[in-house]
């Protein structure tokens, strides 16, 4: 058993450096790539602030738009940035119907001015994929609504659709044929540019012409359903009147240098519950290095936009890492300190610790999902790294390093101190 443990202490640090070199300089084995975190075109995004990228400003076709004209063009310039993965982009309104956009790490401004210039193309489908109703020439509008839909509903937020007469027959004739689908087909989808945003259920005919969308909407995601489907009727186009590329805001050194800072502290981190814990602190920094490597892999896989609050949420998350580690610790040396056994120390400090480190990291991830749903790009960028790192940070705390103690317990180490200080309690054997 302790030749075992030991062998399985020493794959796990060689896992561990493994796992840090293919997250931040990838791997090429039998044709499978993967380019590491700072890889151009498979790794992370960088936000404009970072990266510099594409400016543009866009002037609308119309002699004063209105407010709410503006911000259904806004809402479909957010949707179609989000559908391209530029969740760091920034949109901003101004006087006389301008909108400017900067986009991230975009240095094409043709192509920028491209994905984004085109007035919003909206559709009605049935459940084959045909075209019902063409949303520039057969919706007249699309608002927000809160009430009751019937005398036996609660009150909701919905969505209420208004149609030209032509278009009326057509949806009748559309929701008659959903309605009377036996097969789960029974639905209507409603596309923009391609990308479906709403599939609401048909369980009768609706020959008027207006017609009501519910859901489980909150007043936000009415609204913005709304918008999109208005925009589909746009009466306007919009002009680039102009377009740049600009660099970094904070220097061509902002990554490097804010990365040294995050690797220092990591370095600071492990020194510290090595100097606090003495071997469970080693097992912690052991777990930290690890996590160090999912977190960067994760990033690079799925390709996160980071910009300088991104970076503050990672190096958040790091402090967060060993959180979870000094409550089981102080548990641990707590159970000591009462005279019983290593191993059940161990065991009883993960058991007692595993309540407050569940609480504390759901209640951070139930706020990063908040920042997230607010649409902020830079607050954004903070919501998903931390987000990502306090997931990755519960699983390191609560599964890998349990698993590093119990190996370091079967390795079968009789001298407490290297534990913890004994201030109370007897000695005990393993």
């Amino acid at each position: 058993m302790k030749k075992k443990s030991i062998i399985t202490l020493c794959v796990v640090v060689i896992v561990a450096v493994l796992l840090n070199v293919v997250a931040f300089y990838g791997f090429n084995i039998a044709g499978f790539s993967y380019g590491g975190v700072f890889d151009e075109e498979k790794g992370i995004r960088k936000g404009i602030d970072l990266a510099g990228g594409s400016v543009i400003t866009f002037q609308a076709d119309a002699e004063n738009p209105t407010e709410d004209e503006m911000n259904v063009v806004e809402s479909i310039f957010q949707a179609r940035l989000t559908n391209a993965g530029y969740t760091e982009a920034r949109i901003s309104k101004s006087e006389g119907g301008k909108i400017t956009v900067e986009i991230p790490s975009v240095t094409d401004t043709d192509e920028a001015a491209a994905l984004l210039g085109e007035v919003a193309k909206l559709t009605f489908r049935d459940a084959d994929g045909n075209v019902i109703l063409d949303g520039a020439t057969d919706i007249v509008d699309a608002t927000y609504q809160y009430g009751r839909t019937s005398e036996a509903s609660a009150s909701q937020s919905y969505v209420q659709v208004q149609f030209t007469s032509e278009a009326r027959s057509k949806f009748a004739e559309a929701t008659r044929n959903a309605a009377a689908a036996t097969d789960g087909t029974n639905y209507i989808s409603i596309y923009m540019d391609e990308n479906m945003i709403s599939s609401p259920m048909v369980s009768e005919e609706i020959n008027s012409e207006t017609c009501i969308i519910t859901g489980d909407f909150t007043p936000e995601e009415a609204q913005e359903l709304a918008n999109q489907i208005k925009s589909g009727a746009l009466p306007f186009g919009l002009s680039v009147i102009s377009q740049e590329t600009v660099g970094a805001e904070l220097g061509t050194n902002a990554l490097p240098t804010s990365l040294l800072a995050a690797g220092i502290g990591v370095i600071l981190v492990m020194v510290f519950m090595i100097i606090m814990y003495r071997i469970p602190g080693v097992m912690a920094s052991l777990s930290l290095l690890i996590y160090v490597g999912l977190i960067a892999l994760a990033m690079g896989i799925f390709r996160v936009n980071l910009s300088l609050s991104g970076i503050a949420g990672i190096v958040l998350s790091i402090g967060m890492a060993v959180d979870a580690d000094c409550i089981i610790f102080e548990r641990m040396k707590e159970e000591m300190r009462l005279g019983k056994t290593i191993k059940a120390s161990v065991e009883a400090g993960f058991t007692k610790a595993f309540s407050a480190i569940l609480d504390s990291n759901v209640t951070t991830i139930i706020s990063c999902v908040v920042l997230y749903i607010s649409g902020i790009g830079a607050v954004t960028g903070f919501a998903t790294t931390l987000g990502i790192g306090v997931i990755l940070s519960m699983f390191t705390a609560i599964v890998i390093t349990k698993f590093l103690m119990r190996q370091l317990v079967n390795i079968g180490i009789r001298n407490r101190n290297l534990f913890c200080s004994e201030k109370k309690g007897g000695a005990a054997n393993i």
